[in-house]
């Protein structure tokens, strides 16, 4: 595989997409590697950003990833990330367990098949809103990949206007299944310096015009990012569908900047 950097692996250029939260998608995503080995990164970010909404409440968060990948492009590992415990359902962290293979099509083009079960952790949750995903990615080069997500049965929620104290609460739904579909590119422009841009679109299904109607919305980033030996330094600029308040219970990352400090190892 062709890449921008000599001697640099493609696949750290891959991980660098990710590494921006590019359409919200966790860092883990394409943080694989080519050859046989044990890998990660620890990032901070200023707002855990995911899918158009933000799961941390614009607050900051710690995330992490390790994985270990064989020299035939199989790979398996675990991400985890703080949380704001006080948006429902009440967990402090994020642990998500993935399992996959990397293909490689021809010189330039590669996919990436990959399973993924969610788990919120910790906090007072009265309900688990934990889910699996089922994703295939193609990626070109370093500079573009565009990844397809089924979510079997994904958490819904609704927003519920209280106007005795003039607040809105969200209450828990049921499950739909759901679609997401996200496409990420990065640019070098000089030296170590990218332009990296994102769009995501997410769809639940759903029954009838009540509550649990089908709901989709889009969103999307454009930034920057460095990379210097191991470190990556991510700015980008966010924005959301409104729709998407109609689906989760976390507040909409429309108009907001967010930056990422991340460590490879």
């Amino acid at each position: 595989m062709t890449v921008s950097h000599p001697g640099k692996p493609a696949t750290t250029a891959l991980c660098a997409l990710a590494l921006l939260a590019l359409a919200g998608a966790p860092e883990h995503a394409l943080c694989q590697q080519d050859s046989a080995g044990v890998g990660g990164n620890v990032a901070l970010t200023s707002d855990y950003i995911y899918r158009g909404v933000s799961e941390s409440d614009g607050h900051a968060a710690l995330q992490a990833d390790l994985h270990a990948t064989t020299s035939g492009g199989t790979f398996a590992g675990v991400w985890a990330s703080t949380r704001d415990r006080n948006l429902e359902p009440g967990a402090a962290g994020e642990l998500q367990l993935y399992v996959g293979q990397r293909l490689a099509l021809g010189a330039d083009w590669s996919a990436t098949l990959m399973a993924r079960a969610d788990h919120l952790l910790g906090g007072s949750q009265q309900a688990a809103d934990d889910y699996q995903e089922i994703a295939v990615a193609f990626s070109w080069l370093d500079l573009w990949t565009l990844s397809l997500t089924a979510i079997p049965s994904a958490a819904r929620y609704g927003a519920a206007y209280q106007p005795d104290d003039y607040a809105t609460y969200y209450q828990r739904l049921g499950r739909s299944a759901a679609f997401a579909a996200d496409s990420s590119a990065q640019w070098l422009i000089t030296g170590a310096l990218y332009v990296t841009a994102g769009a995501g679109y997410y769809y639940a299904s759903g029954r009838g015009d009540g509550p649990m109607n089908a709901v989709g919305y889009a969103y999307g980033n454009v930034g920057l990012a460095y990379d210097w030996h191991r470190w990556r330094l991510d700015v980008g600029y966010f924005v959301a569908q409104a729709a998407a308040t109609e689906l989760f219970p976390y507040p909409l990352a429309n108009r907001r900047f967010a930056g990422t400090l991340s460590w490879q190892f």
